[in-house]
């Protein structure tokens, strides 16, 4: 009998633990990442408009993080997701201007689970650099299926896109797909998944929607337009509400393929929302209290859904934890849920939020977070700044306010409470100066690699100084912008490189524009006179390997001076 009621009471203190090791011995990971959508732009979090009840189901079987925070923009997010750090100290502080290139010293979630034996998807929006050795697929994704860029019709993704039956690239290679982009990324996510539901696998979806431009089919969107919201709204809840479609099946086919029980389930967004909040006075939006939206400090910016659900692991019923918690927590966590070993790599920002998940009652540290949105070349110091605490949010270094008793960030205590806003400052000081290193580095594109040559360098990656210089998107490039800028470069190999200036892509079929090109590229600086009906202005050199900055230069036939847009680098056999 003793023996017996042993064994019964191991189980029930133990129970949950046992349930743990059990299931994390070969979970499957799926991320869910959408693009723009805040934390009110859900019904399940208290509006009334939108319809997502699939959101709203999957809100009901997770436990939810409703004190979860990621930087105020896409890339430095995404960095963080998958480095378990600061963006910053990534390399990435802005979404374009060759600052949203991941440095390739960071170890990722993907490489993490693929050395841990899982099989590694990629599908969606990447934004953390589009050339060797910055690719997801070389960043340890087995299997890409992405645009490139920050979004669908910017510069460096394929042109024509729209979002409906567009051109993507798959393991390398450009492939036109039928259908809604959201609807493409689910379903070859579905498709992966389906041909390795054998083997543990980690799956990051990222779709692109609802970011704009707000494009969606009409069905979606006319039955917000018939309650009144502005177009604008209208398209952007409809893309939402072709996720939460999209979504519905996946979690279907989890069910249907027996695979939802072990898999670890994460829905998440990349920052506040950027069209939620757009309204008129019929709708003017909804964003469950907060102040500011996407690109703010204040919690609208940054302060977003994280749900997760894990029934094998007791990661079930719908329960919220207020714990403070962070983009920088993903990668330690799910490291610890699925029982893996993380290699050597970069220490981490974050913690593991683990045995806290799987425990209520389980105690947290006090935490001070930072984050500052910059969007510049070079960062300043206290620009677009946050630090905070579960209760505290010190705000561009000298706004303080109580979050508990003031969640509209409406009134500034830094008056009555001077020795928390020292402390607070303390804290970014501190994460200030750790950051020193990075300022003057560069996540630099690989040139003449086995692994991406040719490679086609795009002008969205431009290093200039100042957003008016950077064509980064497919409008400013057809209007011509006057400018130009280097890229951070580094020669793979030595060698004999043909590299091919040209103002369109080369799939484009449009002459160059100009009667004269130039080229620098480390020391090597060459020039010549161009046919201006020529595709492109072609040069060839010897490089040997290492850093270097490249530049180029096309006189129009207006005398006005341009950058190659596009510059195509190949090392010759």
């Amino acid at each position: 009998m003793f023996f017996y009621v042993l064994i019964v009471m191991i189980g029930v203190v133990c129970g949950p633990l046992m349930r743990q090791v059990q299931a994390a011995d070969r979970p499957n990971v799926i991320i869910v990442i959408t693009d723009d959508q805040g934390y009110g732009d859900i019904a399940a979090h208290g509006n009334p408009i939108i319809k997502t009840p699939n959101m709203d189901r999957l809100h009901a079987q997770s436990v939810r993080l409703t004190d979860f925070h990621v930087d105020p923009t896409c890339a430095p997010t995404r960095s963080s997701v998958m480095s378990g750090r600061f963006s910053t100290r990534t390399g990435i502080w802005h979404t374009i201007m060759g600052r949203s290139l991941m440095n390739t010293k960071e170890l990722t979630v993907a490489e993490t689970f693929k050395a841990a034996g899982y099989r590694t998807g990629m599908f969606g929006k990447w934004h953390l650099g589009d050339n060797y050795p910055m690719r997801p697929q070389d960043q340890g994704f087995d299997h890409v299926v992405w645009h490139h860029g920050g979004g669908v019709t910017q510069g460096p993704d394929y042109w024509g896109n729209d979002y409906f039956d567009d051109t993507y690239e798959v393991d390398g290679k450009y492939h036109k797909f039928e259908g809604y982009c959201t609807d493409v990324w689910f379903g070859e996510a579905l498709s992966y998944i389906k041909a390795n539901r054998d083997k543990p696998f980690f799956v990051y979806l990222a779709t692109n929607a609802p970011h704009g431009p707000y494009l969606v089919a009409d069905k979606y969107a006319d039955p917000y337009r018939k309650q009144g919201l502005t177009d604008t709204m209208a398209r952007f809840y409809g893309m939402i509400t072709n996720v939460d479609d999209n979504l519905g099946v996946f979690m279907q086919r989890l069910d249907d393929w027996q695979l939802a029980e072990n898999t670890i389930l994460i829905f998440m967004t990349d920052n506040g929302t950027a069209a939620g909040m757009r309204g008129n006075k019929t709708w003017r939006g909804f964003n469950a209290g907060m102040k500011g939206n996407k690109g703010s400090v204040f919690d609208g910016g940054h302060r977003v859904p994280f749900f997760i659900r894990w029934p094998a692991g007791g990661l079930i019923g719908g329960r919220d934890d207020n714990v403070l918690a962070a983009h920088i927590d993903v990668l330690p966590t799910l490291v610890d849920l699925a029982g893996i070993k993380k290699p050597d790599g970069p220490p981490l920002d974050g913690v593991s939020l683990a045995k806290r998940l799987l425990d209520p009652s389980m105690p947290m540290p006090d935490r001070q977070l930072v984050l500052h949105q910059q969007r510049v070349h070079t960062p300043i110091k206290w620009r677009n700044s946050l630090v905070f605490t579960e209760r505290w949010r010190l705000v561009n270094k000298d706004q303080l306010y109580d979050i508990e008793a003031d969640p509209g960030q409406n009134k500034d205590l830094a008056g009555q409470y001077p020795e928390v806003v020292k402390k607070l400052q303390g804290r970014f000081d501190k994460f200030w100066d750790s950051l020193q290193p990075v300022y003057n580095d560069y996540s630099r594109i690989g040139l003449g690699s086995d692994a991406q040559n040719p490679t086609t360098l795009m002008s969205h990656d431009w290093l200039v100084e100042d957003y008016k210089y950077s064509p980064w998107n497919q409008a400013r490039v057809a209007e011509g912008l006057v400018g130009s800028g280097p890229w951070a470069v580094n020669v793979e190999r030595e060698g004999e490189y043909e590299i091919a200036l040209d103002r369109w892509p080369l799939y484009i079929d449009k002459p160059i524009g100009a009667k004269h090109a130039k080229l620098a590229i480390g020391d090597k600086t060459v020039d010549a006179d161009v046919d201006p009906s020529a595709a492109s202005a072609i040069f060839r050199l010897h490089l040997t390997p290492g850093p270097a900055m490249m530049q180029s230069w096309l006189t129009g036939e207006d005398d006005k001076v341009r950058g190659a847009y596009f510059v195509r680098v190949r090392r010759l056999p």
